[in-house]
């Protein structure tokens, strides 16, 4: 049956890159004045051309945005439950070669990590784990599952890719949402930041969102690792994946995430720079080209970064998150995957929304809000900062 890779393999990387760099003022601007934009139209609109135009960009994904999601942001907070992994990787903190102290949650402890997600108010949970087949396993995964699924309203997960039937037992137990990140699309140095572990397999992990798609998850999320490799080729891919993604499986709801490489015990430098105005481009791309994607910024962002994207295109954040297992209450001290920038609490980030004329919203599925007010925001004369 035909998955991803048919499609991959009909585009070269070398070639998008040089159309996304050659690509002209007034390709943009044709562009921004459609209704309904296509591939060609994000490429234009994460180009360096598109760069003058980004308040304009601004103020168009603000308004798409609030007509397609209304004024809110869904709050989830993650769980990490392992820094078990197989995989030398060459930017994560949980590598194999890392010589770190490995700690999987209990079935005790993940109900005390529970405790504390439930007390700030969170009924959204992502379990995130290494990739470890030994331990932390399909079997692994179902029991945590039944630990936690009547204290949250969705569970999603962020784990190693899976077969299909593994994926299909997860939605079975109740998973709403599948996390998978390729990293890069670059598959020619794939294999220098991926040297040892199943991740290492670059054809398995790309065909990852065809197996969740056909295990008839309700969402999946995607993104690649910025920093790894040229952000504007990369997220071209990542685009293109998810534009076969939704044609093909298309009552699959989708989301995109941003991560930017962040430090990390034992890991790389970035290879590429990205700074929060080509962040806010490419947020902005995507919720033009694509106005039923939703959008999540996790705490590796900064305060301020976080504050002023409420209004451009956000539709989910976390709040008060700890990357690494029992990081809430269990094992402050066990090692992070990578550090997070933004450390204010649940409650201080809700207050952060509200104070914005946005609704933190705590369930996806009946929207029952925290915030104390439903004022109005102020229509401001610039959006981007």
């Amino acid at each position: 049956m035909k998955t991803f890779k048919s499609v991959f393999e009909q585009y070269n990387w070398d070639s998008i890159q040089t159309k996304i760099y050659q690509t002209s003022a007034r390709e943009v601007e044709q562009a921004l004045v459609k209704s309904k934009r296509n591939l060609d139209d994000f490429l234009a609109m994460i180009s360096p051309a598109a760069q003058p135009y980004l308040e304009e960009m601004a103020q168009q994904c603000h308004e798409l945005t609030k007509k397609r999601f209304g004024k809110t942001i869904q709050m989830y907070a993650p769980l990490y439950l392992s820094n078990e992994c197989q995989n030398i990787c060459t930017y994560c903190g949980f590598s194999l070669d890392n010589k770190i102290k490995r700690k999987t949650l209990t079935d005790s402890e993940i109900k005390q990590e529970i405790q504390v997600l439930k007390n700030n108010g969170f009924d959204h949970v992502l379990l995130v784990t290494g990739e470890a087949n030994y331990s932390v396993n399909i079997n692994y995964f179902l029991n945590a599952i039944a630990q936690i699924k009547n204290d949250f309203s969705i569970i999603s997960v962020e784990v190693q890719p899976l077969s299909q039937e593994e994926y299909e037992r997860l939605h079975e137990a109740g998973v709403y949402s599948v996390l998978v990140y390729q990293e890069t699309y670059h598959q020619e140095v794939y294999k220098k930041y991926h040297t040892k572990g199943k991740k290492s397999n670059f054809d398995f992990r790309l065909e990852t969102p065809d197996r969740i798609g056909k295990a008839g998850l309700h969402k999946i999320g995607m993104g690649v690792l910025l920093g790894l490799e040229d952000w504007r080729t990369d997220s071209f891919f990542n685009a293109l994946h998810l534009d076969y993604l939704q044609k093909t499986y298309w009552q699959t709801k989708y989301s995109v995430s941003f991560p930017r490489l962040r430090p990390a015990e034992g890991i790389i430098e970035p290879n590429f720079i990205m700074d929060d105005k080509d962040l806010t481009q490419l947020i902005c791309a995507y919720r033009l080209w694509n106005e039923d994607l939703e959008i999540s910024i996790s705490t590796r962002e900064n305060e301020n970064f976080r504050n002023n994207i409420i209004p451009i295109g956000t539709t989910s954040m976390s709040a008060g998150s700890k990357t690494n297992p029992g990081g809430y209450v269990v094992d402050p001290q066990s090692l992070e995957q990578f550090e997070i920038s933004d450390e204010r609490s649940a409650a201080e980030i809700a207050e952060i929304i509200t104070q914005k004329g946005y609704e933190p919203v705590w369930k996806d599925w009946d929207r029952t809000f925290s915030s104390k007010s439903k004022t109005e925001s102020h229509q401001e004369t610039s959006i981007v900062n």
